[in-house]
């Protein structure tokens, strides 16, 4: 099993992309031009939270546990990047937050989940073997 020193670096890699693939979902989805430029104007509010939260939940330390890591990055992506977004004259109504929430839930928390669930099956292979 990979120990969570080398793991950081992937699982910081897996959300920062996952925060940006939502950000161009919802670009594409309203139509907005420019994607890459748009995606990340419109991605770097949670991108901050995320990071913030990386260092609050000292996350690096267990990256794919989706306790405290997961929850943390993925509450801290959503509130300080919904506050991001109003302090610097950016769209924040409920259907955006409930959208951000339930959306970066999945992504942040589900790559967690999925991991957790072939470490612990290839554990019980090694175990068996």
């Amino acid at each position: 099993m990979p120990s969570p020193s080398r793991l950081w670096i992937p699982a910081a890699i897996a959300d920062l992309l996952l925060i940006v693939l939502f950000a161009a979902i919802g670009r594409d989805a309203h139509a907005r031009g420019d994607v890459i430029a748009g995606a990340l104007a419109t991605a770097w509010p949670f991108l901050a939270g995320a990071s913030i939260a990386w260092l609050l939940t000292r996350a690096w330390r267990a990256p794919l546990a989706a306790w405290p890591a997961g929850v943390g990055i993925w509450i801290g992506a959503v509130a300080v990047g919904m506050l991001l977004r109003a302090a610097t004259g950016q769209t924040v109504v409920l259907p955006f937050v409930l959208v951000a929430l339930v959306t970066l839930g999945v992504f942040l928390l589900g790559y967690r989940l999925i991991a957790a669930l072939l470490l612990r099956a290839s554990r019980k292979r090694q175990r068996g073997a």
